[in-house]
């Protein structure tokens, strides 16, 4: 029961060596001159054999059983505890992680298809170790001396997980209206009151210690997000004995239904400050960032896992003639649905779309490594301006596409896939959260273009844009890629004119980015999906006389003929806004 799963190694592989030349740049990175291509795919190999054969045959029975809770207590499904102690076992979780901390300091590209493959195999079970990571960086980047010391060893262990918890009942995406409390007390240490919902991995059987962290009001904070603080505040006090939170619930919900999805409680429970009072957004953003990045790839998952089976079971099932082979001599029946002109165009957007968001998710990898590590200043800075674009657009694309795909791939199997026994209604429910949770997409649009682009007159999207022409004049000598270079660069051209156009209307007319954010967002991703096709078909094409290189190229070419083309109507529209948006009537 449920999807089978196959890391797709050496796509990835094609993309870390070839598309992005990854091992070039590790060479002149401090911390990983030593790894090659070659060591590369092996981590990469090893990986696999996790996800595809200890991780993926938890997913159908994860989504059956669920968690459980019982006075306060959770349990997730059967198979969850052996998969996460074999993962700590191999060293897993530290994988991405600082060696200063118990990390092994591999790059964050290699920790990006790690975490594809996790997702793919199961995204509820891999909720757990994608949050503890968001809390490493948090914690690396705003915790005092003491606090790093008594936690990042065991986060990045896995002896540890962690949690986000910033929603409460009244405050969803307002985190303005937050009003846990927190109070100073005459040790240091603050004492934290208030209920926060929907919090992941709140409660579980996992590990014995959970670190929240908690997003709270001291006595004298300032109203609105300037006055929130946040507070560490673990399942267990360093002497052992349990702190005072408790899981008062877990959601019965649509999908990822073995991600233990809590109500939590703190009762005057005793926790540390991180950073700087009334600073505490700053610092969860650190988390958020990376989380998001994390909920790019559950959508990127979700693609790769519903395209490679839609994909087998098209070629195996047979309905009707297909019309180029209606006048074959063959004396079958029916052909293969992988024939149909429909089902062709549906199995090439899907490919299509994966194979382009695998080349954008790890280019923002290697933009991570690049900002962290790169000795060369203008690069080091080149890297950490593009980021902060990257990071929303991958967020909301890629869950979008993950939903949408996955959905896509049901059609495939027809009435089938509405079973499920069959596998594919689990990922698209289970899909469908990415594109809430970490901010709203339509937030994640707001982000880019009211928050990112519009202040500085749009000017941050040039530094996008350099790496689209510059791609585009590569390719542009390249046999038979012509036309697809010119594309992109119109293509190009065209977000950077909607972009202006933007700044100087939304001047006249204060409320129009916003209504356009998410045409602009799409716009951006579409944009950025041609970039990537078009430097796989760049590498592909002196090698097309090799097939899989063939296939590569005809993927590459469909996306750029077929997809990257919608880009015009969204432009048009954002340019025109000739459509109106009335307000909702009051009754």
């Amino acid at each position: 029961m449920g999807l089978s799963y196959r890391a797709p190694l050496r796509d990835m592989r094609f993309v870390i060596d070839e598309v992005l030349q990854a091992p070039a740049g590790w060479s002149q990175l401090p911390g990983l001159t030593d790894l090659d291509a070659n060591t590369a795919a092996q981590v990469l190999e090893q990986a696999a054999v996790f996800a595809s054969e200890v991780l993926a045959p938890t997913n159908a029975d994860g989504d059956l059983h669920g968690c459980t809770w019982s006075d306060g207590q959770v349990d997730t499904p059967p198979g969850f505890r052996a998969a996460w102690r074999a993962f700590v076992d191999a060293g897993w979780p530290a994988l991405g992680c600082d060696p200063d901390w118990g990390g092994q300091g591999l790059p964050q590209l290699l920790n990006v298809a790690l975490y594809e493959m996790l997702n793919a195999a199961n995204h509820a079970w891999t909720m757990y170790p994608g949050l503890a990571h968001g809390a490493y960086e948090c914690l690396k980047a705003h915790a005092n001396a003491e606090l790093q010391q008594r936690y990042l060893p065991k986060i990045v262990s896995g002896e540890w997980l962690a949690t986000m918890c910033l929603t409460e009942s009244h405050a969803g995406s307002d985190l303005g209206l937050l009003r846990t409390r927190a109070l100073p007390q005459a040790d240091g240490t603050l004492q934290v009151s208030g209920t926060k919902i929907f919090i992941s991995g709140g409660a579980h059987d996992l590990t014995d210690n959970i670190v929240h962290l908690v997003l709270c009001r001291l006595p004298d904070a300032p109203a609105g997000t300037k006055g929130l603080s946040l507070v560490l505040v673990p399942r267990l006090l360093p002497d052992g004995t349990p702190n005072r939170v408790r899981c008062n619930g877990i959601e019965k919900k649509m999908g990822i239904k073995g991600s233990a999805t809590c109500t939590m409680s703190f009762d005057a429970a005793t926790g540390w400050l991180i950073g700087e009072p009334h600073r505490g957004l700053a610092a969860m953003f650190v988390m958020m960032n990376a989380a998001r990045l994390q909920v790019a790839l559950q959508g990127l998952g979700h693609l790769e896992i519903a395209t490679q089976n839609a994909l087998l079971y098209a070629r195996e099932r047979r309905q009707m003639r297909a019309p180029q082979r209606a006048s074959s001599a063959h004396n079958e029946p029916a052909d293969p649905i992988a024939a149909h002109p429909a089902m062709r165009r549906t199995l090439w957007t899907l490919q299509a779309w994966t194979e382009g968001q695998r080349v954008l998710a790890y280019w923002t990898a290697q933009l991570l490594d690049e900002s962290e590590r790169q000795p060369d200043l203008a690069r080091r800075e080149r890297a950490a301006a593009l980021l902060p674009l990257l990071t929303p657009i991958v967020k909301a694309m890629f869950t979008e596409h993950g939903h949408t795909g996955a959905s896509m791939a049901l059609q495939v199997w027809g009435g089938h896939g509405y079973i499920h026994e069959v596998g594919i209604e689990q990922h698209v429910r289970d899909a469908r959260i990415a594109m809430v949770y970490e901010g709203t997409n339509e937030i994640q649009a707001i982000d880019l273009l009211v928050r990112k682009l519009l202040p500085a007159g749009g000017r941050p999207l040039d530094l996008l844009c350099e790496a689209l022409d510059s791609e585009a004049e590569a390719s542009e000598q390249v046999p038979g890629l012509a036309a697809a270079a010119a594309v992109l660069q119109t293509a190009s051209a065209g977000l950077r004119d909607a972009t202006r156009a933007l700044a100087v209307d939304a001047a006249v007319e204060p409320e129009l980015p916003w209504r356009l954010a998410d045409d602009y967002l799409r716009a951006a991703g579409l944009v950025l999906l041609g970039w990537a096709w078009l430097r796989s078909a760049r590498v592909a094409t002196p090698h097309q006389d090799d097939p899989w290189y063939a296939r590569k190229l005809q993927c590459a070419l469909f996306g750029l003929e077929w997809l990257l083309p919608d880009v015009d109507a969204l432009l048009r529209r954002i340019i025109s806004r000739r459509a109106a948006l009335p307000p909702l009537p009051d009754a």
